[in-house]
């Protein structure tokens, strides 16, 4: 979808709006850390962050609460994403197959995790908190659909 957008949206995005280049660098920056995360042996995790210590939440609570929490930042960025550079047109290929890659890298490494570790083994979100892993996966579903949702809202035309 996203190598369907105008090359013109790689680059420029509407009036205070990331362009198509800048929402991809985004969601590889989300990305990214989970895999690496995931990589680590799980006592690692277990040692540095602590376990879970309540119920894994349903989607669409996460969901819920993230809504919330982004209505509380008030449009604040987070770290990584201040100041997002723009990435050039001439990058398009490279950051897209780095997305894929970074999509199915976290497929795989979910499918590795038992169901124990998913539901007990926690990270940190830089807005929401620590998060079982699994809760984490579900809240990166729902944030490149966030994303997706964006991109497809019209201000951006899919040629798709």
């Amino acid at each position: 979808m996203l190598e369907n957008q105008p090359d013109e949206s790689w680059t420029l995005g509407p009036e205070g709006k990331w362009a198509t280049g800048q929402q991809t660098l985004h969601l590889i920056q989300s990305i990214i850390p989970l895999n690496n995360a995931l990589s680590m042996p799980k006592f690692l995790l277990r040692l540095k962050y602590g376990k879970a210590n309540r119920p894994v939440r349903a989607y669409d609570v996460i969901v819920k609460r993230y809504k919330e929490r982004l209505l509380e930042a008030k449009g604040k960025t987070f770290k990584g994403s201040k100041h997002m550079k723009v990435p050039k047109l001439a990058d398009k290929p490279y950051l897209l197959n780095r997305l894929q890659t970074e999509a199915k890298k976290l497929q795989y490494k979910t499918r590795l995790i038992s169901d124990k570790n998913l539901d007990t083994v926690i990270l940190p979100h830089p807005l929401m908190g620590k998060m079982p892993v699994r809760e984490i996966i579900m809240w990166t579903a729902y944030h490149v659909e966030h994303h997706t949702e964006i991109l497809k809202s019209g201000y951006l035309q899919l040629n798709s």
